[in-house]
Order: C-alpha cells, then structure tokens, then sequence
C-alpha cells in the first residue's frame, strides 16, 4: 500500500519516526432511532495535500467520515443511512496489525451516498446508492461526460451470511458484492479523479473465519470490463493490450497467550494485477508478517516486516508522465520495511 514519491523519501533507503495519524470520533445516538456518527483524521502521511509531510497542505484535518444513521435493530432488521461513509463493497479487512490488504487499497471505496440494509439471524444485505462522478476512494462514474458528483448514478450491492460453527467463537463468513462504477474507467494517461471514458462494474466474493484463537481471510475482486487507461499507444508499450484489473488477498492470524498477555502473530498475501503478462505494470505483490501485543485492551504495540514485489502506482501506472512510450511502474522493484508502532486509543 506504500508508494514511494519523491516528495516522500529521497534514495533507495528512507527512515521515519512520524506520527502516521491521528482520528476522534463522535458518536450520537439521539433518539433509540437516529444515531449521528463523525470522524475527524489527521494524516500527513497519506494525505493527499502537496509537499513533503511537513507541509501546511499535509497537515489538515479532515471529515473522513459522517453519517446519520436511522433504525433500531433491537426493534427492526431494516435500517437507511445518508452522508460519507465506506462503500459495501468486499470484506477490505486485514489480519495485519497495521497495513491494509492490497485489495483495500485497489477497491476500498468512500463516498457520498444513501444506504439501506437489512441485518437478522446471521443475514446481511446492504444497497447503496453512491453519488456519481469521483468520488473520495475507489467509485467513479461519467456524469454526462465529467467527474461532477452531481447525480446518483453509481450503486453498490453487498450480502453475506454468517454459519455458526457450533460454539461460542466459532464462526464463517462468506459474501459478494457488485459496484456499478468502479475507479478504473479512466483513459490514457491514467489520472484519477478525471472524467471516466466509460464506467467499469466490478465484483467481490469474500469470507472470514473465526475458530477459537484463529482468525483467517480471503479475498477476491476484480473488475468486469478492462480498463482502457492500462493500454499505452505508444511504442514499444503498445504490444501490451488493455487488461481488467484483479487484486486478492489471503491471511491468518493466531491469537496466544504468553506471559498472561495477548499476543497476535499473523501473516497475510495481498496482490494488485492490472497488465497482461511482461507489462511493467503487471502486478504488486504484497506480504505482511506481523507481530502485536496488548499490554492493555486499549493499547496495541506491534511490528511488521512488509515486503512488496513490483512498483504499480495508479496514477500514470500505463506511462503518460514521461517520455513517450515510458511507464514508472516496474514488475523488478523491490521494496523492504521494517516497521515499529504503537496504536493507542481512548
């Protein structure tokens, strides 16, 4: 999920001690019907402002998410929503104590929209209509040709059932899901956040399961149409067709007890596929082996060491930024982190 810039980290080696970010959330439940939810964050390393992360514009805060939500399951299985909030799209969860799955940051979306979901006896159904244009992660739809959010015309359907397995602890998840506009409808050069040349569906299946102290994933999406922005006219590139973008992603985590304490140790396998074979902008493949403490139940302190084969940033993945028939993306890089942190909450 890390890609290195220049405004980021300068050589082939870098090292931070960084406050990676910051988020306090409200919670109110108004009436045992309405409940407002808001999520402030502060995120100078992933922001998207320009500069190094000292800059002014990387150090904002932000509404990530804000909600108001309507239903009482104690009293109903039906529920709506209406603000910004995560799209229903996919498991996007990780058994890595801090760095999401690739498959999160190919197709974990954020946006505008209306929700209603029905939950009961294990079953889960969420439709969401999303507002069009581009949105703030992982949805974009054409609006009569631009990026303008200015219509409803995006949708995310999503259902998934829970088997119990005979015991407290003991438990399978299994979904699907299906977005209408996906974010790989843009052309060459790809840019995102610019107009689409056509929307592009895709579809997730997933599952989770949960077996005394064993946590483990799996994961699968891809889109249903190539994505135009992946074919470079320009020679030598343009022997690589347009391809569909796919991205899965395996993991497992083991809860032991040592010294009285709760420790996590977990390993997971996420990848991004977005070109034919012998393209620079094949693939990235992610693994994360991760280890995390709990000295108390608010505080987690852990480590991962991350290793990441290929270089596929979206933005200009296919070339365009360069000189014709030039891609910054490259199937040989390779990249090592070794990464110490501390989540505390309150």
């Amino acid at each position: 999920m890390r890609h290195p810039t220049s405004a980021n980290q300068i050589g082939e080696t870098a090292s931070e001690a960084v406050l990676h970010s910051a988020q306090l959330s409200v919670t109110a439940n108004v009436t045992p019907w309405i409940t407002a939810y808001a999520e402030l964050l502060y995120d100078p390393e992933q922001s998207f402002g320009t500069g190094t992360i000292t800059a002014v514009g990387r150090n904002q805060m932000q509404l990530r998410k804000g909600y108001v939500m309507f239903g009482d399951l104690e009293e109903s299985p039906y529920y709506a929503a209406i603000g910004k909030m995560e799209a229903p799209f996919g498991l996007m969860d990780t058994v890595s104590p801090f760095t999401a799955s690739t498959v999160w940051h190919a197709f974990g979306g954020l946006a505008w929209g209306a929700l209603a979901g029905y939950s009961k006896d294990g079953l889960n159904i969420a439709l969401e209509a999303v507002q069009g244009g581009s949105q703030f992660r992982s949805l974009a739809t054409s609006v009569e040709g631009t990026n303008v959010p200015s219509r409803l015309n995006n949708f995310v359907a999503d259902a998934n059932y829970t088997f119990d397995l005979g015991g407290p602890g003991r438990d399978l998840m299994a979904g699907a899901s299906y977005v209408h506009g996906s974010a790989y409808c843009h052309g060459f050069p790809v840019v995102h956040f610019n107009p689409c040349v056509d929307d592009n569906p895709a579809y997730a299946v997933y599952s989770q399961l949960h077996y005394d102290r064993w946590t483990a994933n799996a994961e699968f999406a891809k889109t249903l149409e190539e994505w135009p922005g992946t074919f470079n006219p320009t020679p030598p590139l343009n022997q690589f067709a347009a391809s569909k973008v796919t991205s899965w992603g395996v993991g497992g985590r083991y809860a032991a007890e040592i010294g009285g304490q709760e420790v996590h140790l977990s390993s997971e396998f996420s990848t991004y596929i977005a070109g034919p074979k012998g393209s620079p902008w094949r693939r990235q493949d992610q693994w994360v082996f991760g280890l995390a403490a709990f000295p108390v139940s608010h505080v987690k302190l852990f480590s991962e060491l991350v290793l990441v084969e290929g270089y596929v940033p979206l933005n200009f993945l296919s070339g365009g930024n360069l000189g014709p028939g030039v891609s910054w993306s490259d199937a040989d890089a390779r990249t090592t982190v070794l990464l110490l942190g501390a989540n505390v909450a309150f």
